[in-house]
């Protein structure tokens, strides 16, 4: 008999975990079809002389004990000053590294995951603010008395009556934080993120990215943090935006996902790059083969299979399937938006910007600053030296990224690589974070529809969903495979659920939808549980 093959679209954290799952689980061959000529999708490290920049930041954190244990599998992490770490895990620990096999050193070895300290803050009023918006003393102080009296007789309103019928992320942001402290954090940046007012945008963008995080919340973990003693990094039972450790490669995301595709191809996968899809053939209820082209040769090729992964923004997959598609359903295809990504990576000698400690010259400890002055278009800043300090190739400079949110169709998308880069330098300049003097050098790189919008013809998603799921051997997995704002491990679980489910014969794919849709992360004996059927009214069959 034959062995059988699963082609996937997309050599993103989704799709290359769906390679080695099917590899390690099942006799299924994947052959992973990539437009690029790089592993990771956004989740991709770039290297400009010796200098790695991190796409969006990626830090490596799941409450999947799966997922914590699939990365640690690929890259383990490096021994701490006794020769060992530990990771707790639904209250238990265990041990990584230590007598006989210690964790790797970072400083001799490269295939390792380093433990890293969170922090992030927030650039307002020329002024640092923590992020999660702490209620500390250097907070109230820096708002003011009238602000933050605002700011707590709106939250109590807002806790009194809350909006019963929440429609919009301004709604559940109100909800959450008061309409104060909304207006003052919150509203600013999130417009920024996605070009349109966030009274436009559903309320399930929200739900999907700040869950259980609230005021009350953010206080008690602060206290907590107070009474706490050094623990291990899984933190199950914190709010995401609220991790203050987690894993990182020693040469960024990008590294992991390297190293994955050795091992795919060392297990007998196929890897192609550089090859783009073009059409899906169908047959009644079922995709038989896709057509890359590549692009170096223009050469077209055709991959016939029994399963397809598609990580595909649905746009282009919908357009790619060769069968008469119902009007509906191109018209909800079209709408969906996407918004895109610039990251600009600037050298340089030192920032101007300092802990305000005695030391200067001292670089700053945070991973990213989120850039909520309204009189620049930069969003966030990254300071890739405090990802990985071998992120950098000399590490007297600083080696920052600035990050613009975009459409393809605004002006800075198209501008020239050099203006781009002066416009970073004098933004950065204007707020006092950089002196443009001490700039050494730039890059400038774009990233395509890295964020899935949760407006347009979004809310009528479900019509689509319902249609796509009906094709039986094709699996959507992933951020843009399911145009659902998923982070990286989300991203991998998706991938795992689908493979589970051809290994169980299991055809309803709820379970895949299911990820990150509750309040917490689906372990397998979990998603055994999820009753059968989505729910979703099914559309007339495909072809």
């Amino acid at each position: 008999m034959p062995q059988k093959i699963a082609i996937i679209m997309g050599a993103g954290p989704a799709g290359l975990t769906a390679a080695l799952e099917l590899l390690t689980h099942t006799d299924i061959r994947p052959i992973v079809l990539e437009k690029s000529t790089y592993m990771g999708g956004i989740s991709r490290t770039l290297n400009y002389k010796g200098n790695r920049m991190d796409v969006g930041g990626h830090r490596f954190f799941s409450k999947s004990d799966r997922v914590m244990e699939w990365w640690l599998n690929v890259l383990p992490m490096e021994r701490n000053a006794t020769g060992e770490q530990q990771i707790a895990y639904h209250g238990a620990s265990r041990t990584v590294g230590g007598a006989p096999q210690p964790g790797p050193d970072p400083a001799t070895e490269d295939r390792v995951m380093l433990v890293r300290n969170r922090k992030s803050r927030i650039y307002f009023l020329s002024k640092f603010f923590d992020y999660p918006i702490s209620l500390s003393k250097d907070t109230l102080v820096k708002l003011g008395l009238s602000r933050t009296v605002r700011i707590g007789f709106s939250y109590v309103k807002s806790a009194a009556f809350p909006i019963k019928a929440v429609k919009s992320l301004e709604d559940f942001f109100i909800n959450r934080f008061g309409k104060e402290l909304y207006l003052t954090f919150f509203k600013e940046y999130t417009e920024k993120v996605w070009g349109i007012a966030c009274s436009q945008i559903s309320a399930e963008w929200g739900q999907q990215r700040i869950k259980g995080l609230s005021i009350t919340k953010t206080i008690s973990h602060y206290i907590r943090k107070q009474f706490r003693r050094e623990g291990g990094i899984s933190q199950k039972a914190t709010e995401t935006s609220l991790i203050e450790r987690f894993l990182y490669p020693k040469y960024g995301p990008g590294q992991m996902w390297e190293e994955v595709s050795r091992q795919i191809r060392a297990k007998g996968g196929e890897i192609l790059t550089g090859v783009e899809v073009t059409s899906l053939e169908m047959d009644g209820d079922r995709v038989t083969a896709v057509t890359a082209v590549d692009s170096a040769s223009g050469e077209e090729r055709k991959f016939a299979g029994d399963y397809f992964f598609s990580t595909l923004p649905i746009k282009e997959l919908i357009r790619s399937m060769e069968v008469e598609k119902p009007p509906r359903i191109l018209e909800i295809s079209d709408g969906l938006i996407y918004r895109d990504f610039i990251t600009v990576g600037i050298l340089l000698r030192k920032l101007k910007i300092t802990e305000g400690h005695p030391s200067a010259n001292k670089l700053i400890t945070d991973n990213w600053i989120y850039i909520q002055e309204p009189n620049v278009l930069a969003g966030r800043l990254q300071i890739f030296n405090n990802w990985s300090p071998y992120m950098v190739a000399d590490q007297n400079n600083a080696w920052i990224g600035v990050e613009y949110f975009c459409y393809e169709t605004d002006e800075i998308w198209t501008m020239p690589d050099a203006d781009m880069a002066e416009l970073a330098k004098l933004e950065l300049h204007k707020i006092g974070i950089i002196d443009q003097a001490e700039v050494l050098d730039s890059v400038v790189y774009r990233m395509p529809k890295t964020y899935p919008a949760y407006f347009g013809t979004y809310d009528q998603f479900d019509e689509l969903r319902a249609y796509l799921d009906q094709v039986q051997n094709l699996f959507l997995v992933g951020r843009n495979g399911m145009h659902k704002y998923n982070n990286q491990d989300h991203s991998m679980l998706t991938a795992m659920t689908a493979v589970e489910n051809i290994a169980q014969g299991r055809t309803d794919k709820s379970n895949i939808w299911a990820v990150n849709t509750e309040m917490e992360y689906h372990e397998a004996k979990e998603r055994q549980k999820v009753e059968e059927g989505s729910g979703v009214p099914q559309p007339a069959k495909v072809g």
